[in-house]
């Protein structure tokens, strides 16, 4: 292997040639929940100053029945002034606004949703979250007892009208029981419709109250004046039990639609229901008092019994036991956890018992921040999804001219039969056109799939990340930290001069100003007995080390790259041994100062357990593997044998990794760069998919758009399967949308009519139509069960 072919070469791209400013905004502002866009039409038309910052935040819409209603609450709100964006999700009844809260509060916004007959739950506290779930719950039952009447009485309208319309009065019968559910059972049609109607639109509401209420109203009109139709010729038909069964398939439809809705968000359930309702608190003189988790303040002793929930995030102070973290992590085995140790909310206790101090709290712990970045991914648009909006909202429109086009050529073209045939045409084809199965194609795929990954401890900032992952042909992965444990000690340490109190202090306080892991292993070693010196000039060169000046002095520590651009000479003996822990797959950190080297060390950081088996994996699945380190050559190439990698580069900054991912991303690849979170910022931003090793850390989950909440390598194939199996479901979903509408349409219309003489059923139409959300939404739940 050579580090120097394996690859093009970087100096191809100025990595400073006006890209790194950019890549550090992105990461750094276009990810974080509160940020700064000079872009608002509001800002450009001189209505606030550029320089605003935004609010994003996620509320519950009520009153949604189809894609048509989802359409029309975003359209609504982003014509609102201080809107920067609005996305709505039907599936989870839901809305992602960012807005300018200079320019607009969320009151405002739900006096627009409420002007078009739906509206927005705004309260954000813990009891308006429950009253959300309430809602739902009994939208749930009263579905359930609509469906269960409507099926009762639609039941002997069936019979009566296949087996016994000769019985005396039987049209009024059938009228009777058709009445409480058409007028009644399936009011909410009919009222959505109105205030559709009203504001000059349509939804799924409005196909369904046309269709069944011209049937109804049409068979009404033929029981109280049959002659009317008699004179003439024709038979006076009834439609009682077409509309009443109709009602009853979609209430059924709407019922299972709903349940399994629910389903599809049950991860953020399981993630609420991590953090438990009450805690043990340890007060002045060891009394335990137990108080709601939500009492909880930083700083009080908490104790942990075994066999319970961890309330809040912070670090024991006595005891010991073994923690499961596989709700966080993924990871199945437990952690062994002591005194200093670092524990999580939403984490399970096992055996032992210990105190710990609560350190984040509330919303600040890291189970609270992954329930938001979970809500707000699930809340969030796939780029697919825009395309069916549009779609979906001229749908209904279409839907009601193809009606009406039926009837009228049924009227024309259908003889005698024609009025009769004709008004079965338009009602059966309002009723099978489901603009539903469009509209929950992609929100319920993402959303299982966003809960699937955070179930595996694979977090998914956004719809697009969880989208774009399965065209990922290309990995580049950082080695300190990712490839190895990132845990590295010290295993050997050399003077070349004659060491000093003075030296150790100076070396010691350069490793201490450097947060890279290798850095911190020095710091550690020179720690007891060393104090900080008070530098006078100090510089970080990513990917090389660190200088500072001290006494008239410069001092460096750092790697031979950092000395050699510094002129700094080294030994021959010393670069011998260097090379020697190179083989080794140590990593040598030189001390010097600007007339000499002072000391070498060798750093030991162990490849981790899964790393050959996931580069292996990657392979299988024909992902191009990179490896990209600021060690040396020897080192790399030790590593890069180790695990399996054919194409690594040595030496690299964090400027040269962001150039050489734009590198690949020229060549036509998708690229997935994986890092610490922190000094690979500027690749992650710049690649099309940002992937951080978490290691259960909340700063990775600001910085990347897909989080491994554990260590373990085999994650990253995981997520990439994940990706490409929720695509293949959305793509699945569309299809069968698009399929039933595009096919069942023109049959409902009468299009087979003069090839075999079939007619379609309205009643067979209305179960089609219930059938197919339901379809899409079980089709989207398999995901739950598939393996990774």
């Amino acid at each position: 292997m050579n580090a120097d072919h394996s690859f093009p070469d970087s100096s191809i791209v100025d990595p400073k040639a006006g890209h790194s400013e950019p890549i550090l905004d992105k990461s750094l502002n276009q990810r974080n929940r509160v940020q700064k866009h000079p872009f608002d039409p509001a800002i450009q038309q001189g209505v606030i100053k550029t320089d605003a910052t935004t609010v994003k935040k996620q509320f519950p819409v009520t009153g949604m029945s189809c894609a048509s209603c989802s359409v029309s609450v975003e359209s609504i709100l982003n014509a609102m002034p201080g809107i920067v964006q609005a996305t709505v999700n039907f599936a989870s009844s839901s809305v992602q606004v960012e807005y300018l809260p200079t320019v607009t509060q969320p009151k405002d916004l739900k006096l627009a949703v409420q002007s078009i007959g739906y509206d927005l739950l705004i309260g954000e506290s813990e009891s308006a979250k429950e009253s959300f779930e309430n809602l739902r719950r009994e939208k749930l039952i009263e579905l359930r007892k609509r469906s269960i009447w409507a099926i009762a009485l639609s039941i002997p309208q069936v019979i009566l009208g296949m087996f016994f319309m000769n019985l005396p009065y039987v049209n009024f019968i059938l009228w009777g029981l058709a009445t409480p559910v058409v007028l009644w059972l399936g009011r909410q049609f009919f009222v959505n419709a109105w205030k559709q109607a009203r504001r000059r639109s349509a939804n799924m509401d409005s196909l369904v109250s046309l269709s069944t209420g011209i049937a109804y109203l049409f068979s009404a009109f033929n029981t109280l004046d049959p002659a009317f139709w008699e004179k003439r010729g024709l038979a006076a038909h009834v439609y009682f039990e077409a509309a009443s069964v109709v009602i009853a398939f979609i209430l059924l439809g709407k019922l299972l639609e709903e349940r399994a809705k629910a389903n599809s968000s049950s991860a953020i359930k399981k993630l609420v229901g991590l953090q438990p309702k009450a805690v043990t608190v340890i007060q002045e003189g060891g009394h335990t008092l137990e108080i709601p988790t939500a009492e909880v303040k930083s700083g009080d002793l908490l104790l942990v019994k075994p066999g319970e929930k961890i309330p809040v995030d912070g670090t024991i102070r006595k005891g010991q036991s073994y923690v499961d973290e596989s709700m966080i992590s993924g990871e199945p085995v437990a952690v062994l956890k002591s005194k200093g140790d670092r524990v999580i909310a939403g984490t399970i206790n096992q055996k032992g018992s210990f105190q710990f101090v609560a350190e984040k709290v509330g919303s600040d712990t890291l189970l609270a921040h992954i329930i938001q970045v979970v809500e707000q991914a699930q809340g969030s648009k796939a780029p697919v999804q825009k395309r069916v909006d549009q779609i979906a909202g001229i749908f209904v429109p279409i839907v009601m001219g193809i009606a009406g086009l039926s009837f009228a050529i049924w009227l024309v073209f259908g003889g005698t039969n024609g009025i009769t045939q004709g008004l079965l045409a338009l009602v059966t084809v309002l009723v099978i056109a489901c603009p539903c199965a469009l509209g929950l194609a992609t929100p319920t795929a993402i959303m299982v799939g966003i809960g699937k990954g955070a179930e595996s401890g694979i977090l998914i900032k956004d719809a697009q990340s969880l989208e774009l992952a399965h065209k990922i042909n290309a990995v580049v992965l950082d080695k300190t930290g990712t490839l190895t444990e990132g845990s590295p000690t010290l295993t050997d340490f050399i003077w070349i001069v004659e060491p000093t109190p003075e030296l150790k202090n100076i070396f010691y306080s350069l490793e201490q100003s450097s947060e890279h892991p290798l850095a911190g292993a020095v710091a550690a070693y020179l720690r007891p007995g060393a104090h900080l010196i008070p530098f006078t000039e100090m510089t970080i060169a990513s990917g090389k080390g660190v200088q500072a000046s001290f006494s008239g002095l410069t001092y460096f520590a750092g790697n031979k790259r950092l000395l050699s651009e510094e002129n700094i000479g080294i030994p021959k003996e010393t670069l011998r041994q260097a090379e020697s822990w190179s083989q080794e797959a140590k990593t040598a950190i030189y001390f010097a100062s600007n007339a000499q080297v002072l000391a070498i060390i060798a750093i030991a950081d162990r490849v981790k357990s899964s790393s050959a088996e996931a580069i292996r994996t990657l392979d299988e699945m024909n992902i191009s593997v990179y490896m990209l380190t600021g060690d040396s050559p020897q080192t790399a190439a030790a590593v890069a044998c180790e695990v399996g990698i054919r194409e690594y580069r040595a030496g690299v900054t964090g400027d040269d990794k962001a150039a050489f991912v734009q590198q690949l991303q020229k060549q036509g690849k998708t690229v997935a760069m994986v890092g610490d979170g922190i000094n690979d910022s500027q690749a992650l931003a710049q690649a099309d998919v940002s992937i951080a090793m978490g290691k259960g850390t909340d700063i990775a989950i600001e910085v990347a758009s897909i989080t491994l909440m554990s260590a373990d390598l085999s994650r990253i194939p995981e997520a990439i399967r994940l990706s490409r199996r929720t695509v293949a479901t959305i793509r699945q979903n569309l299809f069968w949308a698009f399929f039933y509408n595009l096919v069942g349409i023109p049959i409902a219309a009468g299009l087979l009519y003069p090839i075999n003489g079939f007619l379609l059923n309205p009643m067979i139409a209305g179960a089609s139509m219930a059938l197919s959300s339901v379809s899409v939404v079980s089709n989207s739940l398999r995901l739950k069960w598939a393996r990774l």
